[in-house]
């Protein structure tokens, strides 16, 4: 029994990864997991992340500044995490998450680049409830609504001084989900789908001195997470995820701005799967480390010029220490961001990025009650 329950100390602290500079689809900063419903009894948790990108090209030779370099247009940023969770009964169990899952922090530098003093910002905030029903000691499914706020505003002055700004809207998404554990080894699969939320604007978007209000949707995308994780020997606990998103039906498309040049604000030509894979291993009865793989391949697309990233190769390493009813999860991740060819409208060639790279940490404080 002792060594088992060293074990499931790692379980789901680790099952999520803590330290993550997330870089999936250029824009997302969680992985809009609910692995907190497997957590024993009823347990509070506490999360800041932390990342500072940096990411920077050159103009390519057919802009107004071949081989000028951008400096670095990511800012850093930081994330707040909440969760709560509670048995009703032996059957039921519920939780409460709020999280951040998509972000932008785009500042252009005052250089000579022809996208210089370019910004962008764009802020969510999502509230999930989910419903657990266990239908035995190892299979349960469970569903859930997930409330999201979204803003957004941008600033192109190479683009006859564009500017746009989408007041606050809120939305309303689901999930489903199901999970199959085998307590005895710390085991768990679970398989969860998480819904599209629609977003509508009233947006004012100008060039220059001449204004005018339109609407905007911008749709958060739909994606499937698979998590699992299982005790290798009774100290060792391996885990990782599979997670599909569907980015290739995410834009922001203005209409003045696509009447204007052609294309999108933002936008991806292709959906990702990116996959992590991770080993944490217990010390003692206070201490266990951590160490993590994460991988989203390059698809080669051509990007816009407010996401300029294409695939990652991500390393995390944490350490979690437990004691009575306190668990602290923290770590930290270097992330290795792929190369991207930015552009102008339809085909136009904009910017070169390469060599560009993330550093982010994470802490969680955790607490059964």
């Amino acid at each position: 029994m002792k060594n088992r329950t060293l074990t499931a100390a790692l379980s789901v602290a680790l099952s999520t990864g803590v330290g993550s500079a997330a870089m999936a689809g250029g824009i997302e900063r969680t992985v809009q997991s609910v692995a907190v419903i497997f957590e024993k009894g009823r347990y509070l948790e506490l999360g800041l992340t932390f990342a500072s990108p940096d990411v920077s090209g050159v103009g390519s030779d057919l802009t107004a500044t071949p081989g000028v370099g951008s400096g670095n247009i990511l800012e850093s940023y930081q994330n707040y995490s909440f969760a709560f969770k509670d048995d009703i009964n032996e059957k039921l169990s519920y939780a409460l998450i709020f999280d951040q899952p998509f972000g932008a922090d785009v500042a252009y530098p005052d250089t000579n680049y022809f996208g210089a003093n370019t910004t962008a910002e764009l802020n969510t905030n999502a509230l999930t409830g989910v419903l657990q029903y266990n239908i035995n000691g190892n299979a349960s499914v469970f569903a859930g609504a997930r409330v999201q706020s979204l803003s957004a505003n941008a600033n192109v002055p190479f683009l006859g001084n564009y500017k746009i700004d989408a007041d606050r809207d809120v939305s309303v998404g689901y999930l489903v989900g199901a999970a199959y554990e085998v307590p005895e080894i710390a085991a768990r699969v679970s398989l969860t789908y998480n819904s599209g939320i629609d977003h509508d604007f009233d947006t004012d978007e100008s060039f220059g001195p001449l204004g005018m209000q339109t609407q905007t949707e911008i749709d958060t995308p739909q994606s499937v997470n698979l998590e699992f994780q299982s005790g290798i020997n009774p100290k060792t606990l391996l885990f990782g995820s599979i997670r599909w998103v569907e980015w290739s039906a995410f834009e922001i498309a203005p209409p003045a701005f696509v009447a204007a040049t052609g294309s999108p604000l933002a936008g991806y030509a292709d959906d990702r799967i990116t996959y992590n894979l991770g080993v944490g291993r217990a010390l003692n009865e206070n201490w266990s480390l951590l160490a993590s793989l994460g991988y989203e391949r390059q698809t080669g697309s051509p990007t816009g010029n407010l996401t300029p990233t294409d695939g990652f190769m991500r390393y995390t390493v944490g350490a979690i220490y437990r004691k009575d009813k306190i668990k602290v999860t923290a770590g930290i991740s270097y992330v290795d961001i792929g190369d991207a060819n930015s552009q102008l409208g339809p085909i136009f060639p904009a910017g070169i990025f390469t060599g560009n790279s993330a550093i982010g940490a994470g802490v969680r404080i955790g607490y059964s009650f």
